[in-house]
């Protein structure tokens, strides 16, 4: 599988029968130290790549936590209020954040794979 790069795709989840969920990807270094920082929601979620934690100091609101492995599927989730630091998971490769209770509307939960969409490849 290759790297990503910042940009905007679609999630789905292979599990669920929901409709794709809008994406931003955050590959670069300063995206990813960015991602959602400021900001007072998100329409969808965003992939962190790479990545292995996440922290929510400065946020706004509280986010769903997915922490991915190399092949897109979900190893934990965690709901994580503000100024909180995440643990670290050593086999995660990828971390999707959202809303708080966006994930579960979706389907996703632990085991379950998801793909993901962007532009005219399909990754997963």
């Amino acid at each position: 599988m290759g790297r990503w790069r910042d940009g905007t795709g679609e999630l789905s989840v292979l599990d669920g029968a929901g409709e794709p969920v809008p994406l931003e990807i955050a590959a670069s270094y300063r995206a990813r130290t960015r991602g959602l920082l400021g900001r007072d929601g998100i329409d969808g979620a965003i992939l962190l790549t790479p990545a292995s934690s996440v922290h929510t100091f400065r946020m706004r609101f509280p986010i769903d936590v997915a922490h991915l492995d190399r092949r897109l599927r979900v190893i934990a989730i965690r709901t994580m209020r503000p100024g909180r630091l995440g643990a670290i998971r050593p086999r995660a490769r990828y971390v999707l954040e959202a809303e708080a209770g966006a994930m579960a509307a979706w389907g996703l939960r632990p085991g379950v794979r998801v793909a993901i969409a962007t532009g005219q490849d399909l990754r997963t």
